[in-house]
């Protein structure tokens, strides 16, 4: 049984003969016939009685018939959804995002797609866990990189570097060290790391920034951004979490030319045949 041996039937009870469905469809008389015979054995009954003359529904065809129009009326209007889907994007995108990348840099992406596209709305999933998109219904991930999982695609979505921030504050009241020695002298926030994180930072970072027994160690960006700003110490810092924010800490670069680490954002999703248009839209705004 094919959609196309019912769309066959359909036309022959509508236009009352295997002559003019077959006309209408553009198929030849025998083909039309051969279809219909083909449903029938599927369906295991006759649903049309065949004359000289004229084409007979049985009560079994009729029933059939009902269901068929029904059902290829639903495929339509589908179809037509589908279709004005394609230019105008519509539905909820559920992004996934670590807190400080939803915090710093994912709000204006979010608020020009907004605007863009009266018919689309954002439901942020904001954890630090490496979710899986797929089992999670996830349209979009936003993930630091390098990336491990390869079966995924990834569109850069932005490019910083990370390095030692203080408050002015706390510059005013301790001085800014000018050697990386000097950093033993200074209240340190450190950034609590997995044993194959700090592996992979150790000769990229002082070792002071990874090593075990800190008074203050955080595993998120944002809470390390916060206790910098109270004068708490210097930490290690993304750009992007102290550039253009409105808040009055005075943010100081430290030692510059000695840490700068490059760190690259992405947006990540499964591949697909075929991007919804929700997702292809916001794609075109974030990362384009």
């Amino acid at each position: 049984m094919s959609l196309d041996d019912i769309e066959v039937f359909v036309e022959v009870v509508e236009t009352g003969s295997f002559t003019k469905g077959a006309r209408r469809l553009g198929i030849p008389l025998s083909t039309a016939s051969a279809k219909v015979a083909r449903l029938e054995d599927a369906l295991g009954t006759t649903l049309l009685q065949r004359t000289t003359r004229q084409v007979q529904v049985t009560e079994d065809g009729k029933l059939y018939y009902s269901h068929c129009v029904q059902a290829l009326s639903a495929l339509a209007m589908g179809k037509e959804q589908l279709g004005a889907a394609r230019g105008t994007p519509q539905g909820s995108l559920r992004i996934s995002a670590p807190v400080d990348l939803a915090q710093f840099v994912l709000a204006d992406a979010v608020d020009a797609y907004l605007a863009r596209w009266p018919e689309v709305s954002v439901e942020l999933v904001v954890t630090n866990r490496k979710v899986d998109l797929i089992a999670e219904n996830i349209d979009l991930a936003l993930r630091i990189g390098p990336l491990e999982d390869s079966s995924l695609i990834a569109r850069k979505f932005i490019e910083a570097e990370t390095g030692l921030f203080a408050s002015g504050d706390y510059i005013a009241r301790n001085g800014a060290p000018e050697t990386l020695e000097a950093l033993d002298r200074h209240q340190i926030i450190r950034m609590s790391l997995g044993r194959d994180m700090a592996q992979k930072l150790e000769g990229v970072v002082p070792r002071s920034l990874l090593a075990a027994g800190a008074r203050i160690s955080a595993d998120d960006f944002s809470a390390i951004r916060s206790m910098v700003a109270r004068g708490m110490g210097i930490g290690l810092l993304p750009s992007f979490t102290v550039a253009n924010q409105p808040d009055e800490a005075g943010f100081r670069r430290v030692l510059p030319d000695k840490v700068s680490i490059p760190v690259f954002a992405y947006l990540i999703y499964p591949p697909q045949r075929f991007l919804a248009p929700k997702l292809r839209a916001f794609l075109d705004i974030a990362a384009p």
